[in-house]
């Protein structure tokens, strides 16, 4: 039997600051039996924290996404539906088939003046007053803005979607967390039928219920509520994170911040090296040993859950040398914050784009930026990684 490291005995430190903890199991190697914290905790997983190991471990089919196979169904699936995370081909290649019809790189493209527009309104409130919250200010609203009206979602609910939607990625307790799913699906349901009987209208989801293969297959109800669930999850919690970790990192290096400010055309390598050095996704959805196989030397027996650190591996010295140093000018090709292989993010394109818009127009508009206090607390559980709120003054 292997030995099962507990991290909650690493306690709230480990929430604040993984890093230490990641480079202590490294040291050890790049496969471990763990027992996660809170609040998830008692629940035992394999851990892979090696950057080559974790990036053959996401492009291996025998490590299936759909629990379903090794007999596990899951309370988002339940009451959402199957979605792309959740899926193997060749139901995720019908699926990502399907979505890409619609969500395509032009799509995201066409995105960029409304993108600068809703970044200029945010700061043209939140300057005037010398000092804000940058989370509340800009990090979320211009993602959560985007994607409801990428996806057609009326303004009036944005702010009760919001905290639905934290409290799903990042929960605070299992009752809390079934509840969000709960009303997430009827949130949902609601919204498609909306969408539906409005007729094309030029959003996305709109265009998800019209969309059909040249074999004449659609999206069903609950195949759209998956696919609605996905993008709105994703596409905003994810950039709201990029962004707040982004400034974050720059306000914390000030040599950085200063070589930026000096060099704009440096903006793509501290958006890359915020995705590598502080990644808005800590560890990977679960996958599952759809038959018995090991991962550097370690077996995983069939049906074991396996977690892949995707924080872990982006600071592994192998890869990236002197990983804790926050450095504009790295080489950071090859880092896995979107993931890799079949499932690698969808909305990439789209996360890069909002972080450039925002931190750019944010350090042209707000030359004295400073850090106006400490961050919030950290999100809970291993899966999203970002504050609560950054206070900031300028």
């Amino acid at each position: 039997m292997a030995r099962v490291i507990d991290l909650g005995e690493f306690g709230d430190g480990f929430r604040r600051d993984p890093h230490p903890v990641y480079t202590r199991l490294r040291e050890l190697g790049p496969v471990h039996r763990v027992r996660l914290g809170a609040p998830d905790a008692h629940q035992e997983t394999w851990l892979v924290v090696g950057h080559e190991e974790a990036r053959a471990a996401l492009a291996d089919p025998r490590l299936a996404k759909d629990a379903e196979k090794i007999g596990i169904r899951f309370l988002d699936e339940e009451l959402i539906g199957k979605y792309l995370l959740a899926a193997d081909p060749p139901q995720h290649t019908r699926l990502r088939g399907l979505i890409t019809r619609a969500f395509t790189m032009r799509r995201v493209e066409e995105l960029r003046p409304r993108i600068q527009e809703i970044t200029d309104s945010l700061l043209a409130e939140m300057l005037p007053r010398g000092r804000a919250d940058l989370v509340e200010s800009l990090a979320y609203p211009l993602p959560i803005t985007v994607i409801c009206e990428l996806l057609g979602v009326p303004e009036m609910d944005r702010a009760e979607f919001r905290k639905i939607s934290t409290e799903a990625v990042a929960p605070t307790s299992a009752d809390s967390e079934y509840d969000a799913f709960v009303k997430l699906a009827e949130y949902l349901t609601e919204l498609i039928e909306d969408r539906r009987c409005a007729g094309p209208s030029g959003d996305l989801l709109s265009d998800l219920i019209r969309t059909t293969a040249e074999d004449g297959d659609r999206l069903s109800p609950q195949e759209l509520r998956g696919m609605a669930f996905i993008l709105l999850i994703a596409g905003h919690e994810t950039t709201v994170n990029l962004i707040t970790n982004g400034v974050h990192a720059l306000l914390t290096h000030p040599d950085q911040l200063a070589a930026l400010r000096a060099d704009m055309s440096l903006l793509d390598g501290a958006v890359e090296e915020t995705l590598r050095f502080e990644g808005p996704v800590e560890n990977a959805t679960f996958r599952y040993a759809a038959e018995p196989l090991e991962i550097a030397g370690t077996p995983i027996a069939q049906g074991e859950p396996v977690m892949i650190g995707l924080t872990a591996a982006d600071r592994d010295p192998a890869r990236f040398p002197d990983p804790d140093r926050f450095d504009l000018h790295r080489d950071t090709r090859g880092h896995l914050a979107f993931g890799h292989g079949i499932h690698y993010c969808l909305g990439a394109p789209l996360a890069r784009l909002e972080a450039r818009t925002a931190i750019r127009t944010l350090l042209e508009r707000a030359p004295g930026l400073t850090l106006d206090g400490p961050p919030g607390e950290w999100l809970p559980g291993m899966l999203m990684r970002g504050v609560r709120s950054l206070p900031v003054r300028w």
